[in-house]
């Protein structure tokens, strides 16, 4: 492949999956992972909680392997929650679940798209912290030609393994990009982000949009429609998931301060007018 498909010649950049993560992240210094239902939801859950989340593309034996190397929790699937093992990719239970100081999360999607990032600063965005995102970003002076920016939409998948785009990462990414701008940060954009922006912006209930989307029903029909409700609480959040040897934990300022505090203004408003 020659290198067309890289947008090497915008400050952001958007594509889809792990294979897009792949191709565009050589040439980024900052990757944002965006996968709202749920891996990125979840992720900015748990580490709000205090939580470093080590995340892993299987529930396999690797997962299991990376668990005791790190001493951390192992988060089963939705429907295997037990008293005994209460952490799993849901936002749900994890908010239930009680305090653990380290998870391994697994999520073939969002998961495996951080693992695709290379030598890139890697975030967690979502809606619950699209604006906190956009202005860690702008403050770390990522989404210029000088330090471009790939925000990547994971979506989910068919059952013969190929990628379904969903409108739920699509207006996360969104989000994202247009809360970057908002601070007067960011550009130019690609296309591609640009498109996505739009999008967005253009949506008048973005929260509502995704709640009706056909991932939100997926889940409501299988008895976690409280999963889709914490992954619509538009800026809910302020904390901004970094990875940071191997494992998401709260961003900090320039000079390695917490980001919690003064640097935050109130959200940007996401969602247009009428």
């Amino acid at each position: 492949m020659s290198d067309w498909y890289l947008q090497q010649e915008y400050g952001v950049r958007f594509e889809w999956g792990a294979a897009g993560a792949e191709r565009l992240a050589a040439g980024v210094a900052c990757l944002v992972v965006v996968d709202v239902l749920s891996f990125t939801t979840s992720v900015s859950v748990a580490v709000e909680a205090g939580t470093r989340v080590h995340p892993c593309a299987w529930r396999d034996e690797t997962a299991s392997v990376l668990a005791r190397d790190n001493a951390a929790e192992l988060a089963v699937g939705r429907r295997a929650v037990t008293a005994a093992s209460p952490w799993s990719l849901s936002p749900a239970a994890l908010r239930r679940a009680p305090f653990t100081p380290r998870l391994v999360l697994p999520s073939p999607n969002g998961s495996a798209i951080a693992a695709a990032a290379g030598g890139s600063t890697v975030v967690a965005g979502c809606l619950r912290n699209a604006s906190a995102v956009g202005r860690w970003l702008a403050l770390h002076g990522y989404g210029t030609p000088q330090r471009p920016l790939a925000v990547i939409a994971a979506g989910e998948r068919w059952p013969d393994g190929s990628l379904r785009p969903g409108l739920e990462d699509l207006l996360g990414a969104g989000a994202v990009i247009a809360a970057l701008q908002a601070t007067g940060g960011g550009g130019p954009l690609s296309p591609e982000a640009a498109a996505v922006r739009a999008a967005f912006t253009a949506t008048p209930d973005a929260a509502g949009a995704v709640a009706a989307c056909s991932s939100a029903l997926e889940l409501a029909r299988s008895g976690f429609a409280d999963d889709v409700a914490i992954a619509v609480e538009v800026d809910a959040s302020t904390t901004v998931p970094v990875l940071t040897d191997g494992a998401f934990t709260a961003g900090t300022r320039t000079d390695g301060s917490p980001l919690d505090g003064a640097v935050h203004t109130g959200p940007v408003h996401l969602t247009p007018p009428g």
